[in-house]
């Protein structure tokens, strides 16, 4: 499946356009996490191990549109994007979105 944010494909064509495909998951944040986070924050630095279930989050939720893309028939999506939102203090929803598309070479 390819995946890009731009609209286009170098060296492909869009065929048909099949729709809008979505992934997201919500993830709390950990005690445990919760309290090297705050040590960290004392010192400065970057909190590892939100970046860790951060890209973890993204990954999952890409995992989950290329499935709904693959549903629809798309060998391609383009125009992706991400969005995180708050739900509550402690949790987040990591959303991805674009366009599913069946592509062939030019």
């Amino acid at each position: 499946m390819i995946i890009t944010p731009s609209s286009q494909i170098v060296g492909y064509r869009i065929v048909e356009t099949l729709g809008l495909v979505r992934g997201n998951t919500i993830r709390a944040r950990h005690l445990g996490k919760d309290i090297l986070a705050g040590l960290k924050n004392l010192v400065g630095g970057e909190i590892e191990e939100y970046t860790k279930m951060m890209a973890e989050s993204r990954e999952q939720a890409i995992d989950r549109m290329i499935a709904h893309a693959a549903e629809l028939g798309a060998n391609a999506i383009v125009d992706v994007r991400f969005s995180t939102s708050y739900v509550m203090g402690s949790a987040a929803e990591i959303l991805v979105f674009g366009t599913a598309v069946a592509v062939e070479p030019e």
